[in-house]
C-alpha cells in the first residue's frame, strides 16, 4: 500500500529527552568503528540516534512496515557540535514524497533540539519504502 501522499508537511511528535553521555558516545564510537576523545565533541552521525528513533515513531504511526524500507541517503547539517551534558530530541517532518516504480520515496527532516530549543543539527534522510511484490 503506497504512503499517503497528504503526509508532506506533517510534523511527528518530538522524542523522548536523550542525554548525551561520556558512556553513550564511547558505545556510539565502538559500534560504528569510529572513535570519540572525552571532552570533544559527539561524532558527526551522532545524531542519527535520535533521528532514527524518530523515523521508527514515524513508520509506526504511519503503519509502515519497516521491512519494506531502505535506507537511501543521511544527510547532517550543524548549527553547532553535539557534546556531553546535551539533552537532546528530535522532531521528524515528512518533507518530500514521490513515486517510482511502485516504490515511495520519502524525504524526511529530522530536526535536533538542546533542552532549551535551541536547534542543534539537522537530519536530513530518504527513505525507499519498497511496494509489494508482484
Amino acid at each position: 500500500m503506497p504512503v499517503d501522499p497528504s503526509l508532506v508537511g506533517r510534523s511527528f511528535p518530538p522524542t523522548a529527552p536523550h542525554e548525551v553521555t561520556p558512556a553513550g558516545l564511547a558505545q556510539f564510537a565502538a559500534a560504528t568503528g569510529g572513535s570519540w576523545q572525552e571532552g570533544g565533541p559527539a561524532p558527526a552521525t551522532y545524531p542519527i540516534v535520535l533521528a532514527f528513533e524518530a523515523m521508527n515513531a514515524f513508520l509506526q504511526a504511519e503503519q509502515v512496515d519497516l521491512f519494506r524500507i531502505v535506507h537511501g541517503e543521511q544527510r547532517f547539517a550543524y548549527e553547532r557540535p553535539v557534546v556531553v551534558g546535551d539533552v537532546l530530541s528530535a522532531t521528524l517532518t515528512v518533507a518530500t514524497l514521490r513515486q517510482i516504480g511502485g516504490n515511495d520515496i520519502i524525504g524526511t527532516t529530522s530536526e535536533v533540539h538542546d533542552a532549551e530549543g535551541a536547534l542543534v543539527c539537522t537530519a536530513g534522510a530518504t527513505l525507499v519504502h519498497r511496494g509489494a511484490e508482484a
